[in-house]
């Protein structure tokens, strides 16, 4: 019998165990999308105690407690921090076979070298070890990403954010790069007219444009998507429930813009071709610039309205939902094709029933300008576990070119998230290496291991241009 997380945990064959451990364990981290605060990261903030870097904010944690019966004071409520943690704690053992007990006992070992199961009776000293070391300087925000051998991480950026904070981390010259990434979602929708007024009150201060026509709204953002590309953006997202691909004429749009900035409600018809004509106004801008654009598609959110009103989004009341994805991203995708405007493109799926459909959708716009330029993206969200990831990986692998697939992400808010990575790069050494053992792929452990390393972390490397990652770090101009 195995014990539990050892040094070969998921790896079920010799060969799994060298791949991982002579090729995947040492390779660098590019996290190209996660949710980190960059405001903590140029504080190189220390957090108080394990509940502030690991409860707060994770409502993956926050849908188990509340399925395990904790009453919400313990979890967004103003029970203490301890009590809080002392509630996760006894909520750890009812989950097994969920990811978070794997992932609970990683983040345990890899941070803080704590190798006690975390329950009831643990809980104390798990605590105070573990905020202990987080008063140190090893351990601030910036001490955590340098434990994990992270190079570079993208945050997630309205487009009107003013970037301080970055612009701070880079003037500090710190040996990882945080670099933006533009998110435009508050920007295409419209599904409340007020909301989305307040929001281009914002807009037009952080742009200096004054809004009043669709000519003024887009020369706004486009401003705006300039000052991220002057801030070293390369990298849009966009979470949404689908592609949005109606046709439309630009008058049409005029027209639907000049009805929200008098208030008037939308149609759905109306509602639908304004936020086409946005994605393909984003899309033609990141192909302008050289930007990699991410689609997360196919969450369900703010299901619980009761709960929605009392805490505000993100804080564990989505779901996956069932939308038509393969006709909207074709027609959307082939638009961009067509016009020779469609930049590297990395769509993700929630709902697993679509594997098979963006495993092949990408190989439609594959055109050989650049390797791998349309991906698939890593299992996301409720996918991002052991059966999830397999499965992305094995259709993949079947429909696709698993050599050229750009990797692990965090997609986390949490600065304790990163042996994430770990758990994929074991899961994808076991896979190779159960195939060598069956007779199913050659025993070419140089070739496969580069494979491997590949990735891991050159690929994602290559396909975001960035290169410079591998560069020795330059001395400073006063060091002895």
């Amino acid at each position: 019998m195995k014990k539990f997380l050892d040094q070969n945990f998921l790896l079920s064959n010799p060969t799994a165990e060298r791949l991982y451990h002579e090729y995947a364990k040492d390779m660098p981290i590019i996290d190209y999308h996660n949710h980190l605060p960059p405001n903590e990261v140029a504080a190189d903030k220390n957090f108080e105690n394990i509940t502030r870097v690991w409860l707060n904010g994770d409502h993956y944690k926050w849908r188990a407690l509340r399925t395990n019966g904790v009453n919400e004071s313990y979890i967004t409520g103003d029970k203490s921090d301890w009590e809080k943690f002392e509630k996760w704690a006894a909520t750890v053992p009812y989950t097994l076979r969920n990811p978070l007990y794997h992932w609970t006992h990683l983040e345990l070992q890899r941070y803080f070298g704590i190798t006690d199961i975390l329950n009831a009776d643990t809980a104390r000293k798990i605590y105070d070890e573990s905020s202990a070391l987080l008063q140190t300087k090893e351990f601030s925000v910036r001490g955590l990403l340098e434990k994990m051998n992270v190079k570079l991480i993208c945050s997630t950026d309205d487009p009107i954010d003013n970037l301080e904070y970055h612009q701070q981390i880079r003037e500090s010259n710190w040996k990882i790069k945080v670099n933006p990434a533009f998110r435009p979602d508050k920007a295409m929708n419209v599904d409340n007219v007020a909301t989305f007024n307040n929001y281009l009150t914002q807009l037009e201060k952080a742009a200096d444009i004054s809004i009043s026509t669709y000519n003024d709204y887009l020369a706004a953002l486009k401003k705006r998507h300039d000052f991220f590309v002057s801030n070293h953006c390369n990298v849009s997202d966009h979470g949404l429930e689908e592609i949005y691909a109606e046709d439309y004429t630009s008058t049409e749009i005029a027209g639907i813009f000049a009805k929200i900035r008098s208030g008037g409600a939308l149609s759905l018809e109306e509602n639908r071709k304004f936020k086409s004509a946005m994605l393909v106004n984003f899309a033609e801008w990141d192909w302008e610039k050289g930007y990699i654009q991410q689609y997360h598609l196919g969450a369900l959110r703010n299901n619980n309205s009761r709960m929605m009103n009392q805490l505000g989004p993100d804080t564990g009341w989505d779901c996956i939902g069932d939308f038509s994805q393969a006709k909207p991203l074709a027609k959307f995708l082939d638009r961009l094709d067509r016009n020779n405007t469609l930049a590297k493109t990395i769509i993700y799926n929630l709902n697993p029933a679509d594997n098979e459909l963006f495993a092949t959708m990408i190989g439609n716009f594959n055109d050989g300008s650049a390797a791998g330029k349309i991906q698939w993206g890593s299992a996301w969200w409720f996918l991002d576990q052991k059966d999830g990831m397999t499965k992305q990986i094995n259709a993949l692998s079947n429909m696709g070119l698993l050599s050229k697939f750009v990797g692990m992400l965090t997609d986390s808010r949490s600065f304790l998230s990163f042996p994430r990575h770990e758990y994929f790069r074991r899961l994808l050494c076991n896979m190779f290496g159960e195939e060598v053992e069956n007779g199913e792929l050659p025993n070419d452990i140089v070739w496969i291991g580069q494979v491997v390393q590949d990735i891991c972390y050159n690929n994602a490397r290559d396909y975001f241009n960035l290169q410079y990652l591998d560069e020795p770090v330059k001395a400073a101009a006063n060091s002895i």
